[in-house]
């Protein structure tokens, strides 16, 4: 028979493990610097980052589309600058085939960057340059967005999109202890130097 302070012990341990493979997702943010059809090598903020890739990686492509092809009703996600006047200027702007995570909300953690996901109310041409009101259940925002802003729309990706240079955000997980291991990637076009 086992004593208490023993039983007590393998279930701290069991539950340990468990908390350990139970890590949740990781995001990668940063530029592919290599690609061998397996492992992915990515320059992120904090260094290089290498990723395995499985049969099952989900891949998306960011495909560069006009402001003008945006119209009402259509579901955007827009990273933005907050100015210290309260104005939102987007740096990216990303149409999706349906809603995901609608709100408004600090973007890596920052005060001077938002996300804001939500249906498009409208695009006009106002004195501050190209602007989108952005609505969502409990709020609506208005966005500056400026000709060097990337616009792009998601389409399915395959493969040869992680090219050198090619900008990547990506979720990954590690299986008790692997190497990471990407669940889904968002690429987009290389940036011309």
């Amino acid at each position: 028979m086992r004593s208490p302070a023993a039983t007590l012990c393998s279930i701290v341990l069991v539950l340990a493990a468990s908390a350990a493979q139970a890590q949740g997702p990781t995001r990668v943010r940063g530029t592919v610097s290599a690609f061998d059809g397996e492992m992915l090598t990515v320059k992120s903020a904090t260094g290089e980052v290498s990723i395995r890739l499985a049969e099952k990686t989900q891949i998306v492509h960011a495909q560069p589309i006009a402001l003008a092809d945006i119209k009402p009703g259509d579901f955007l996600g827009v990273t933005s600058t907050r100015h210290d006047n309260g104005t939102l200027t987007a740096f990216e702007v990303r149409r999706f085939p349906k809603a995901v995570n609608p709100g408004h909300r600090p973007f890596d953690g920052r005060n001077d960057q938002t996300m804001t996901n939500a249906s498009v109310a409208s695009v006009v041409q106002s004195a501050r340059g190209r602007e989108l009101t952005l609505a969502y259940e409990g709020g609506s925002q208005k966005i500056v967005v400026p000709e060097n802003a990337s616009i792009s729309m998601l389409v399915p990706g395959e493969r040869a999109h992680l090219m050198p240079g090619a900008p990547v955000n990506l979720t990954a997980v590690s299986d008790n202890g692997e190497p990471l291991r990407a669940l889904r990637i968002q690429v987009g076009a290389p940036k011309v130097q």
